[in-house]
């Protein structure tokens, strides 16, 4: 949501930190980079068990790895394959923290759900990218990606400031467990209700029929639907 909705405010913001970056990385590198820093802030937290500390070095973490598509548009590097490979290193570093967490907490079955529901998120999303035009504007989910952050930091606060009083990461990853599944249910939602759409198995079956003119126009329709699958956020790729 907060992607979507305050995106072409928050973008600017990157480019500055990210200038340094782009005169000796690619925007690729910087992505694998993002991967690495999350892996050890975790097991640092496995080892030192400080829920505050690993709030504040995830959140920069988590900070360093949106350079990504900052650098990738200042390098003008945009490209299939970097978009692929971003969406592919945000799931492992969502699921190299939330085992963090889990292991710690020995809240491995509400780490588990947590985990699924952040994974069926962005794979609702993708899929129904393929059946529909689909982008991050139009699509504020509940609890994407940039959510989901801001709440695993927040729980690990409440759990330093409530240190031998309430053990808050177990509930809080239910809770995370809970929005993230119904996040997951509001792409199968839009689905149904999105007016207008083409049956593209039925159009190919019927397009052998059709005159040429208005075949013409049908893939037209079509390439105008692929060309608003992925929208220019630097990487190519839908936030989820």
């Amino acid at each position: 949501m907060i992607d979507g909705l305050f995106k072409k405010y928050i973008d600017p913001l990157w480019e500055v930190p990210a200038r340094p970056l782009a005169r000796v990385f690619t925007a690729n590198q910087v992505t694998l980079m993002g991967l690495g820093l999350i892996a050890l802030v975790s097991l640092a937290y496995v080892w030192h068990r400080a829920p505050f500390w690993f709030a504040v070095t995830l959140a920069i973490a988590f900070s360093a790895d949106s350079l990504d598509g900052a650098v990738a548009r200042l390098r003008n590097e945009s490209s299939a394959f970097g978009g692929y490979l971003d969406a592919i290193v945000d799931r492992y570093q969502e699921m190299i923290a939330l085992a963090a967490l889990a292991y710690v907490s020995d809240a491995w079955v509400a780490g588990y759900f947590a985990l699924s529901g952040a994974f069926l998120t962005s794979y609702m999303k993708a899929r129904a990218a393929m059946e529909m035009p689909v982008d991050n504007v139009a699509w504020p989910d509940l609890f994407e990606r940039q959510e989901r952050i801001f709440f695993i930091c927040l729980a690990l606060v409440c759990q330093s400031l409530l240190a031998g009083r309430f053990d808050v990461i177990p509930w809080a990853l239910w809770l995370l467990a809970i929005l993230t599944h119904i996040t997951a249910a509001q792409a199968p939602l839009r689905r149904a209700d999105e007016p207008g759409l083409v049956d593209v198995e039925r159009a190919e079956g019927e397009e052998a029929h059709e005159p040429g003119q208005r075949r013409r126009r049908r893939q037209h329709q079509r390439d105008q639907h692929a060309h608003r699958l992925v929208p220019d956020d630097g990487r190519g790729i839908l936030a989820a």
